[in-house]
């Protein structure tokens, strides 16, 4: 995955990006720290200036995905519908979620957090621990016109991650460009022809046996697991059961040639 990583940046203690290379268009992650509902006014607008202008500094064609903790409550108001859709667990917008709806209204955003019809306890995203206060706090956040991107977002009750927040899982349809690495080793092209031999076959299956017999113990299972694949190949290239490839299709590229009555 990590092949298709562009770039991080860090930006301050409450916001970081990464970009994804896409097929078609990149992707950006922002992954926010928003200040609670308790926070001066001031902290919070200064919040959303710096959200504001990582988000200028990205070109128009990519897919902008804002995620993490909001802090923000969207209620089911008529006036911030095209934002937070109509599947909310709160009926009222706090001072948090009328900062991200203006945000989103602003940037034609659309929090699609919000916008999957699912069960009340796969849309809060954190329980207060005396079990009786439960929030939607934690979104996801995306341009309006590349919202068909994303199939689902859920809370995932299931999975421990150490925190009163629940997991929270977004099921993204999009195609991750081809990487052509050029330091990668062609692979492995085995003889059909000599693995049909049996004497040939017995004698690699020999010379494998002793070499997994003298391989030595290893602590850990990737360096065991490298020692296998090189006597595997090591015995495939003594016995020559991976030779003569190109002689092969050589051989009956000229058959193809004499039936069909051309000249060699």
């Amino acid at each position: 995955m990590q092949n298709y990583v562009i770039g991080f940046e860090p930006y301050n203690e409450r916001l970081n990006k990464l970009r994804i290379r896409g097929k078609y268009n990149n992707i950006t992650l922002i992954n926010v720290y928003a200040p609670t509902e308790d926070h001066p006014e001031e902290t919070k607008e200064h919040f959303y200036d710096h959200l504001q202008y990582l988000l200028d500094k990205l070109p128009k064609s990519v897919i902008i995905i804002i995620l993490g903790d909001v802090n923000a409550q969207l209620g089911k108001e008529r006036l911030y519908n095209e934002v937070t859709g109509q599947h909310t667990l709160h009926e009222e917008t706090n001072r948090n979620g009328e900062l991200l709806c203006e945000f989103g209204y602003a940037n034609s955003m659309v929090a699609m957090s919000t916008n999957f019809q699912h069960k009340r306890i796969h849309k809060i995203k954190w329980l207060s621990p005396d079990q009786n206060t439960a929030s939607q706090i934690d979104h996801i956040i995306v341009n309006a016109n590349k919202k068909g991107v994303m199939e689902d977002v859920r809370s995932m009750r299931g999975p421990n991650i150490d925190s009163d927040h629940f997991l929270v899982k977004a099921v993204i349809k999009q195609k991750l460009s081809v990487i052509y690495n050029k330091k990668l080793k062609p692979a492995l092209k085995w003889n059909k022809i000599n693995l049909q031999n049996p004497s040939k076959l017995k004698e690699y299956r020999s010379l494998l046996h002793n070499k997994w017999v003298n391989l030595a113990p290893k602590q850990e299972i990737d360096e065991e697991w490298e020692q296998i694949e090189i006597a595997i190949v090591d015995a495939a290239r003594e016995v020559g059961i991976h030779t003569l490839i190109k002689e092969n299709k050589k051989i009956k590229f000229a058959h193809k040639r004499r039936k069909s009555g051309l000249a060699i």
